[in-house]
């Protein structure tokens, strides 16, 4: 099984905030898909709802797609029982690249990003394929917290579209063919249109 996680914040007060790119690809790939994310994943430690998930078939086997119902800080919570495999891809937003730049990689820091920290964390290796996308500006506020839990400007829906689309294509292109052809595919200089 393939199993590409989103993170993002759980609620209405966080939906379509920067801080929840992860979860909208997510969205994105099951509103292509056809399919509804809906089954509860509960955490083998304490048996309390860990994550939603809803499945689709690929070739001979299966795409998980999974949102956490944690915080985003604590998103690695939702990954307790998950091994760290190639075949764990995981999705969210960085305040570092532009907007609507997207960076595969199969392993390495989580670069600042808590969430992403998290769940290194609870897989206990860095050694974990990741796509982030780009919701920064230039330059970036001060106050990064507060940034990254603002929604999208209305000049900014047009490239987050674009990007939203893209990297539904990098999970598929992930999931299809790898990390090396989705990098040599989506990690192209790209300036947002």
């Amino acid at each position: 099984m393939k199993i590409i996680v989103g993170l993002g914040n759980p609620g209405q007060t966080y939906r379509d905030t920067r801080h929840n790119a992860g979860c909208m690809v997510i969205q994105a790939l099951a509103d292509r898909r056809g399919i509804k994310i809906l089954q509860h994943l509960v955490s083998p430690a304490d048996g309390r709802p860990a994550a939603v998930a809803g499945d689709y078939p690929l070739g001979g086997g299966t795409v998980r797609l999974m949102m956490p119902l944690t915080m985003m800080n604590e998103s690695g919570e939702a990954l307790q029982g998950v091994a760290a495999s190639p075949d764990l891809l995981i999705v969210c937003d960085d305040v570092n690249l532009p907007l609507g730049i997207l960076r595969l990689r199969p392993e390495g820091s989580a670069g600042g990003h808590h969430g992403l920290q998290s769940c290194l964390d609870a897989l206990g290796t860095e050694r974990v394929p990741r796509l982030r996308i780009g919701v920064g500006g230039a330059p970036l506020p001060p106050d990064l917290h507060e940034f990254v839990l603002s929604r999208f400007e209305r000049d900014e829906h047009p490239i987050l579209a674009q990007a939203l689309a893209q990297a539904a294509d990098a999970c598929e292109c992930w999931a299809q063919e790898g990390i090396d052809a989705a990098m040599n595919r989506y990690n192209k200089p790209q300036t947002p249109s």
